[in-house]
This record gives C-alpha cells, structure tokens and sequence, in this order.
C-alpha cells in the first residue's frame, strides 16, 4: 500500500449527478498522487466533534498533475448532508490513501457494478485503458444510470439493468452475467456492489475459472484497522479487516 497522508485539502467543485448524488472535486496534491484505483479516503468534514467520526469514500479519480480527486457520494444522513452544504474553498481534512485496490491484469476486462458500487469502478477503468473495458452496470430505475455518461470516456462497451426496466434491460446485473460471458471471451473481472450480488458474482466468475476481485462495501469507523468494526469472514475461517486488508480482494478470499 503506498503511504498515508493526513492533508488539509479544498473544495474545488461540486455538481449534482441527481437529486441525492454529488460528485466532489478535492484539492489534495499528496493524495491524489499516491492513490491507485479501489483504494479510499477518510475526510473530516468539520472542525467540530459533530459529527465526531470520519466518513470513508471511494475515490472515483485522481489527477495527480493537478493534485485533485474526485468523490461521488449519496446524501445519506448529516456528515453527507453536511458535505452537500460545501462550496469552492471549503476546507476538510482528507486521510489517505487507504486500502488496498484493485490489481490491474487481463487484456479483456469486466467490470460489474451495482448503485453507488460504480464509485470505484470507475478509475480502475481510466487505469485500464487502452485495453478493451466492458462495463455491466445496474440500479433501481434509469434515475440511478448517471454513470452511463461518466463511463462513456472511458469503456468500449457498456451493458445497462434496471430493477423496473426503465433504462436498458430489466432484471439485476447478475441476471445479464451469464449471458455476457457466453457471448464474449473475458478474462478479468472486477466487481463492486451490494454484498448479495458480489456473491453471485464470484460464483459465476469461478464456474467459468475466470479470476475475479470484489471491493466490499462496509461501515468503516477508523479506517485504519484498529477499531475492528469492519471485519469479515474470510474464506480459510479468519477475519478480515475490510479497511485494511480490503477493500478489494480476491473473490475467493472471502466469497465462496
């Protein structure tokens, strides 16, 4: 993992993707030039004790020439609440990188993602090309599908589900999986989602033998492994760390 930083940084930008999602660009040069897609950030968001912990976000892009990087996150409660309230020059207190991320490999990658998990899917595909990037994404209604613009940079070809049908295929991602794989020769796949479809994932990818990494979503007070609170069963019957030996692993390191 590359080293940590504790850096004040700023806001430089933040738009709205859709009527609870906000994508934020940071100032933080030390960060953003040590960051590798998969891992995240911890920021405080205010200089008083509410609210008192730090709240842990995938990193969506990093450029590191400029010393920015950009988080796309979802209003949830107050922190976020609180983040939606920021304008340009704002300051926060941004602890990172953390994690471990993804592994880069295969010449024909897919990427499986679901809501919010295309967070950290989408600088693994900026980090892939010039190969041939596949992206199968999902989400409730086509509401959910702001991704399909931000991806278009960065993918050759873009597969879409939705729970009501309202954009792309109805069904959920791992309904359309079996199919993709059938019909084309890849091999790498990278998932990021809700814990039931990540599951589904990794049994399909092993079925097929094809090599396959998940980042799991999991509430992380500390960030650092130290308060336990994001700890998962692994596959050998030990615990893992999600913030520290995650959040990307190897699907058969805690999927079966």
């Amino acid at each position: 993992m590359s080293g940590k930083f504790a850096e004040p940084a700023r806001v430089v930008s933040q738009v709205s993707l859709s009527d609870e999602v906000r994508r934020l660009t940071l100032a933080a040069p030390g960060t953003a030039a040590a960051l590798r897609p998969g891992q995240f950030v911890h920021l405080k968001i205010a200089d008083s004790y509410e609210p008192l912990l730090r709240r842990p976000f995938s990193v969506t892009a990093a450029d590191p020439a400029a010393g920015t990087l950009e988080i796309i996150y979802r209003i949830v409660g107050k922190g976020t609440g609180l983040m939606a309230a920021m304008t340009a020059g704002d300051g926060v207190n941004c602890l990172g990188p953390l994690g471990n991320g993804f592994t880069p490999q295969g010449q024909r990658p897919l990427l499986v993602g679901g809501g919010m998990g295309l967070a950290p899917l989408l600088m693994l595909a900026g980090a892939l090309c010039p190969r041939p990037v596949t992206v199968l994404m999902g989400g409730r209604d086509h509401r959910e599908l702001f991704w399909t613009d931000l991806f278009a940079g960065v993918c050759h070809n873009t597969h879409i589900t939705t729970d009501d049908g309202s954009m792309g295929r109805q069904g959920l991602t791992v309904d359309l999986l079996p199919e993709l794989l059938a019909q084309n020769h890849f091999d790498m796949i990278y998932s990021c989602g809700p814990q039931p479809m990540l599951a589904a994932v990794a049994r399909i990818a092993a079925l097929r033998q094809i090599p396959c990494q998940v980042s799991l979503e999991d509430y992380m007070a500390c960030g650092l492994g130290a308060c336990l609170s994001c700890t998962c069963a692994g596959t050998d019957g030990k615990r893992r760390k999600v913030c520290t030996d995650g959040p990307v692993f190897w699907a058969g390191e805690v999927l079966a």
